[in-house]
């Protein structure tokens, strides 16, 4: 009976589903892991105010309560640790005490049995800075050109609308040294490279003197403009400035220039902390990073992930799609044909960094530097192309990921029944059009499978883009208002490398671990995004040419 049963299959098929099941559990179950971790990083914590007394002494404790970890007694006492009154285990927590720029550290390790009182007040304060992490403590004064405008309770009246307007102020000065301040130093830079192009052409005469004196006045005019403009906005968001109390009851005088936000989190209801972890996750998305990365947004990562995956979808698709329609369509099946075959599919198994090795020495230093000395010789010595970039991060990856659209496209093409072809030859189209017209468009899903397969692996790649074009911090995106708009050639972040260095190059460990985990939460979305596009092209091209296949 049983061997019989074994014979039927049956037991086969129950095992498969059981591993596809236990795959999917595991799947969902890091996806849980990863957006709990992540998207919990934002929600506003409570601060905790500990009376702590341990064999230092007695001290007052605040911050945001992180995690918690039992040691058994055997564990404690190895670890050098004192368990009182005899008990089985030793809690520890973390607690996130910020004032980095005066206890030299953010986080603290407490022994839960040294805490002699606990308490949640409300008038406790959390203060994001553009420096040095979070401030906790009490707000005691609000300060205007050093003079004290309101203490006390009138304190907390007075300086959220500080905060607001410089904030607004703040994004003033920014957006004048990015964008209009950044313009007029690109402009000028690209009147240096003219004018360098043109005497090595020797055609710098008199006219072409005059011409670009003229240019460079202009722009020194608008250039003494906006840099009058920043002085103004310097002074005006200078003038605040608050007075905040420690635990240790020391007083520090903070500048409204350098906070971000002022909450009091044990004060707010839930409606209230859920409207400020709305702000802060669109905070993430959509701002630039802060303090080595540990702080701030990840916009410029997640557009140059975006950016670097289109541009190599662009690349790898016509290119794969070509040599799958020669292999199958016009060249001769023979040996010479497997050997090629082979050779693609093996591709496919080359580990990445390889790839990464080529593209730095191929498309970086010969390509790269050959463009750079016949199209660029007045840049030199400093590399245009002939650096990493965006260009040949794209192309790297497109050439990593070119086998997979290779061995899709021809695996559609050969589905395709050859009486489709044979009928459309015998209406009086030529190849080309039949090719064109008929076989290419059925076999479209094929291409968009190979297309998905290809962005899945590309998004997810770290080690090639560390040696052909991404960087830590990018100074500016690839794309601005500064002509030709698109520029390929400058490097560019990475989800991938920002979690990466985030996780394992970041000097503040305990700081950076939530962003880990809320910025592969993204990297997934985003993934995810890019494919779902591309499915539900395909499926519609497959809807459109279904009637024609069957």
């Amino acid at each position: 009976m049983i061997k019989t049963w074994f014979k039927s299959g049956t037991p086969w098929v129950w095992l498969n589903a059981a591993a596809v099941s236990t795959s999917l559990i595991m799947v969902i179950g890091l996806l849980v892991l990863i957006a709990v971790r992540g998207l919990g990083h934002f929600w506003p914590a409570d601060i905790v105010d500990y009376d702590y007394k341990d064999a230092n002494g007695q001290k007052n404790i605040v911050g945001e309560w992180v995690e918690t970890r039992i040691l058994t007694a055997a564990q404690a006492k190895d670890a050098g640790y004192t368990v009182l009154n005899g008990a089985d285990h030793l809690e520890q927590r973390l607690i996130k005490t910020g004032n980095r720029d005066i206890t030299g550290q953010d986080f603290v390790w407490i022994d839960a049995q040294y805490i002699q009182h606990t308490d949640y007040p409300e008038d406790l304060i959390k203060i994001e800075r553009r420096e040095w992490g979070n401030f906790y403590g009490w707000l005691k004064a609000v300060k205007e050109k050093g003079k004290v405008i309101a203490e006390g309770k009138k304190a907390y009246e007075a300086i959220q609308p500080r905060i607001d307007y410089a904030r607004e102020l703040f994004d003033q000065i920014e957006h004048l040294q990015k964008n209009e301040i950044g313009s007029i130093n690109y402009k000028l830079e690209r009147l240096r490279l003219k004018q360098r192009k043109l005497e090595l052409e020797g055609e710098w005469t008199e006219q072409a003197k005059k011409d670009i004196a003229e240019q460079r006045a202009e722009l020194d005019k608008q250039y003494k403009i906006f840099q009058k403009q920043l002085l103004e906005l310097n002074q005006k968001i200078g003038r605040d400035s608050l007075v905040a109390a420690t635990a240790s009851g020391q007083e520090v005088e903070i500048p409204l220039k350098k906070v971000v936000e002022l909450i009091l989190p044990n004060a707010m209801n839930v409606f209230e902390k859920s409207w400020e972890y709305g702000k802060q996750f669109i905070a993430f998305v959509t701002e630039d990073p802060r303090e080595a990365n540990t702080e701030g947004g990840i916009f410029p990562a997640i557009f140059g992930t975006v950016m670097m995956v289109l541009l190599m979808a662009v690349l790898v698709t016509p290119f794969g799609v070509i040599a799958a329609v020669y292999m199958r369509e016009y060249a001769k099946q023979g040996m010479i044909t497997r050997v090629i075959r082979i050779a693609v599919n093996n591709l496919a198994g080359v580990p990445s960094i390889v790839y990464g090795v080529f593209g730095l020495g191929f498309f970086v230093y010969i390509l790269g530097g050959n463009i750079d000395r016949l199209f660029f010789p007045e840049a030199a010595p400093a590399p245009v192309f002939g650096t990493p970039g965006l260009l040949w991060a794209s192309l790297t990856l497109a050439l990593l990921t070119l086998p997979v659209v290779i061995v899709s496209t021809e695996e559609g093409l050969s589905r395709i029944p050859k009486s489709i072809r044979e009928g459309s030859l015998a209406l009086g189209a030529t190849k080309a059009e039949t090719l064109w017209r008929t076989v290419l468009p059925m076999a479209s899903p094929a291409m968009m499978t190979g297309l998905i397969l290809a962005v899945a692996r590309a998004a997810g790649e770290v080690a090639p883009l560390m040696l052909v074009g991404v960087v830590k911090l990018a100074p500016t995106l690839p794309v601005d208002g500064n002509f030709p708009f698109l520029h390929l050639d400058r490097k560019f972040m990475h989800l991938g490398f920002h979690i990466y260095d985030v996780g394992f190059q970041s000097p503040n460990v305990e700081a950076a671990r939530p962003l880990v985990y809320a910025t592969s939460l993204l990297l997934v979305m985003v993934i995810i995004g890019l494919n779902l596009f591309a499915i539900n092209v395909r499926n519609h091209l497959r809807e459109k040419y279904k009637a024609l296949e069957n």
